[in-house]
């Protein structure tokens, strides 16, 4: 059996779980996310 994962949704869920654990992390959560999509998407990785 073979589970087919993306990585957006992935560090999306991570993303809404920090902000609900850590409220105030909410700046650096979104900047993270903001920055690893940028990155992904310049190496052609398409979402």
């Amino acid at each position: 059996m073979t589970v087919h994962l993306e990585l957006a949704p992935l560090i999306s869920l991570a993303a809404g779980v920090g902000i609900l654990v850590f409220p105030k992390l909410l700046n650096y959560i979104v900047a993270g996310y903001l920055i690893a999509m940028g990155i992904l998407g310049l190496f052609g990785h398409s979402f």
